[in-house]
């Protein structure tokens, strides 16, 4: 509308035409349309955002009760190295006392969200020691929540390094 009156009032008045009209119409509703998805980020995202980074807190602290309340009851874990574990591996994993995280940072993140199901990806870099030797991981990781019953749980997580 401001477009086609804007126009209008240059002295085009009588040569404003209905395809002039319908034309700044259509750019002013898709402008408008652009501005407001970018203001209404979906809610899911924050939220999945702050469990990623609750679940990184969670590694570094060794923190296994945290974990369990994070991970459905059927997760399933892929490490870098190609280990497949289940909930309980996973959580016993946490608990062993010669893991010893110093840090566990994710960048890049990326949310699809499917339904009541979200793939989210990004990067991770994780450092401390194992059985006394030091780690450094930097890789990608792919992470699969689920909503149930109200509650975001991660059913699938995989990692993969980057090189070098």
């Amino acid at each position: 509308m401001f477009i086609a009156t804007f126009a209008c009032t240059l002295g085009c008045r009588r040569t404003c035409t209905p395809m002039l009209r319908t034309i700044s119409y259509c750019i002013l509703f898709a402008a408008s349309a652009v501005g407001l998805t970018a203001q209404q980020a979906d809610p899911r995202e924050s939220k999945l955002m702050v469990l990623e980074r609750l679940w990184n807190e969670a590694q570094v602290n060794r923190d296994s009760a945290a974990l369990d309340a994070l991970v459905s009851s059927r997760f399933v874990n892929t490490e870098w190295d190609g280990e497949l574990s289940d909930k309980q591996k996973f959580l016993a994993d946490i608990k062993d006392p010669r893991f010893k995280p110093s840090q566990a940072n994710i960048q890049d993140l990326k949310m699809n969200f499917f339904g009541d199901t979200a793939v989210v990806t990004g990067i991770y870099h994780t450092a401390g020691t194992y059985q006394g030797k030091p780690y450094d991981h930097v890789g990608r990781f792919t992470d699969t929540w689920v909503l149930d019953q109200g509650k975001w749980q991660c059913v699938a997580s995989h990692t993969s390094l980057l090189k070098k």
